[in-house]
């Protein structure tokens, strides 16, 4: 496994403990769920509802493979077991990144745009200066739009343990402002 992917993968377990309490919970994904699709109101509300589905879908995949001890949560060496385990979490991660792009395209054209973008990933925690150097990475395009597959690939791109050099890896540490 790449140092690279550890590092995302911390990342990511930080921002979805959306209470804070150190481990994953099912409140957790409720919360950032909500959170999620409060970020884009004008969304279809079957956006909506893919979000908060793939959320809960995501929850229960850790839930079902990890929970060995039945606690009702996920620590972090739990979360890492799984998520780095493309043959156990590959279809979670694919559902999840595909309702986060199509929640991102309003038109419902394939395409993304910035300010959809940036309030989703602001969203789940994200900060400023990596989400548009994130988007910048992806390659918009004249109307500052992204490709909806542009994105999915990326997300997938994120929990995978053998990449490096992707953009996902400008979402861990600073980014220049």
């Amino acid at each position: 496994m790449r140092t690279e992917a550890t590092d995302r993968v911390r990342v990511i377990f930080s921002l979805l403990d959306a209470n804070g309490n150190g481990v994953l919970d099912p409140d957790d994904f409720e919360l950032m769920g909500q959170r999620v699709v409060a970020a884009v109101p004008d969304a279809d509300s079957a956006a909506k509802d893919a979000m908060v589905s793939a959320f809960r879908r995501y929850w229960t995949t850790l839930s079902d493979e990890l929970d060995a001890d039945g606690d009702g949560t996920i620590s972090w060496d739990e979360f890492t077991a799984c998520v780095l385990s493309p043959e156990r979490f590959d279809r979670t991660v694919a559902d999840f990144a595909e309702a986060l792009a199509r929640l991102g395209d309003p038109r419902g054209d394939g395409m993304v745009p910035r300010p959809a973008f940036v309030a989703l990933m602001t969203a789940i925690g994200f900060g400023q200066a990596n989400i548009r150097t994130l988007f910048d990475a992806f390659g918009p395009t004249a109307d500052d739009r992204i490709p909806v597959a542009t994105w999915v690939a990326g997300i997938k791109d994120y929990y995978s343990p053998e990449k490096a050099g992707i953009p996902g890896d400008l979402l861990v540490g600073s980014a220049d402002a």
